[in-house]
């Protein structure tokens, strides 16, 4: 094992903390950027500071052998937020990379970059696409598509309306899952020298053809014990007004803005075959219909679902 340690940015976040819980049972040594004070953590070192602050980048990857760069903004007010968070932050890390003379450098994109006219956001993580490729790193992309797992606040809400045994769901269309954990293994194989340079991956959990909205519905019921929930697709209009009421309710803490709107209504969030890694590459240890399980028993552990104690702020 090489004693560089390995950069992570967005390890505070959902997928950067299941990346932390993997890498310790690899026995990796981390150095991890963070806005926040954090709490010490064996075979962690944090570095405070964001990806516009050009000394934490450097000290993040002054020893850094490889790169895994997961922090990004998936909801802004408008394009210039997106572009600061996705595009600039992106361009300062690589910087910072190139200077540091780091081996390898993993970015985790979405598959929203495959649409960049659809939305701010994907348009804003196409461009960060672009600037990792015409860097001079030994570079690779991952786009994951949907991610769920224990921790998850973004699909918690589908199980939150499943238990109640009613889930709407956007216009009819396809959509593809993938365990956190399976995609922390894979950014630390990849980070770790596995794969050639250049590679644009998007993996999931092997299902051909990945999920309809209505498959995801009900297999997220199966997993609180629902034999059946009742769904229905709105038209994108009504999705569209789903984000409005959203904006006057929550504000600046909506969820459904008009730019996820517009992204939750493409009928086809599915991987591309000649995308998916090769077997020999990497393949999804955990079930899907498992995942979702696991993920439903750690919402009813934290007291998350309707019934159990009120929701943590």
């Amino acid at each position: 094992m090489s004693a560089r340690p390995l950069a992570v940015t967005g390890a505070t976040g959902f997928v950067g903390q299941r990346l932390l819980e993997r890498a310790a049972t690899r026995g990796l040594e981390l150095v991890c950027l963070t806005r926040r004070l954090q709490p010490e953590r064996e075979g962690v070192s944090w570095v405070q500071g964001d990806l516009h602050d050009e000394g934490a980048l450097a000290r993040l990857c002054e020893r850094a052998d490889s790169v895994v760069h997961i922090a990004g903004v998936i909801s802004a007010p408008d394009a210039a937020g997106f572009e600061h968070g996705n595009v600039a932050g992106t361009k300062n890390l690589i910087a910072a990379a190139e200077g540091a003379g780091v081996g390898r450098f993993v970015h985790v994109s979405s598959l929203a970059a495959r649409e960049p006219s659809l939305s701010l956001y994907g348009a804003s993580k196409a461009r960060s696409e672009s600037a990792v490729r015409t860097s001079r790193l030994d570079q690779q992309i991952v786009r994951p598509p949907a991610v769920y797992g224990p921790g998850d606040r973004e699909t918690l809400e589908l199980f939150q309306f499943a238990q109640r045994g009613f889930v709407p769901l956007p216009p009819k269309g396809r959509l593809s899952l993938i365990h956190a954990d399976d995609l922390a293994d894979l950014l630390l194989d990849l980070a770790a020298g596995k794969g050639r340079a250049g590679l644009t991956l998007e993996p999931d959990d092997n299902r051909p053809g990945g999920w309809s909205h209505e498959e995801f519905a009900q297999a997220i019921g199966k997993a609180l014990g629902r034999e059946h929930v009742t769904t229905l697709s709105m038209p994108r209009t009504m999705v569209r007004l789903g984000a409005q009421l959203d904006k006057l309710v929550r504000g600046d803490g909506a969820k459904l803005t008009p730019d996820r709107a517009a992204y939750f209504c493409h009928p086809d969030w599915t991987v591309a075959e000649g995308h998916r890694p090769e077997p020999s590459l990497w393949q999804p240890a955990i079930p899907t219909e498992r995942g979702l399980a696991d993920t439903a028993r750690w919402y009813r552990e934290q007291g998350w679902l309707a019934g159990d104690k009120a929701l943590e702020k």
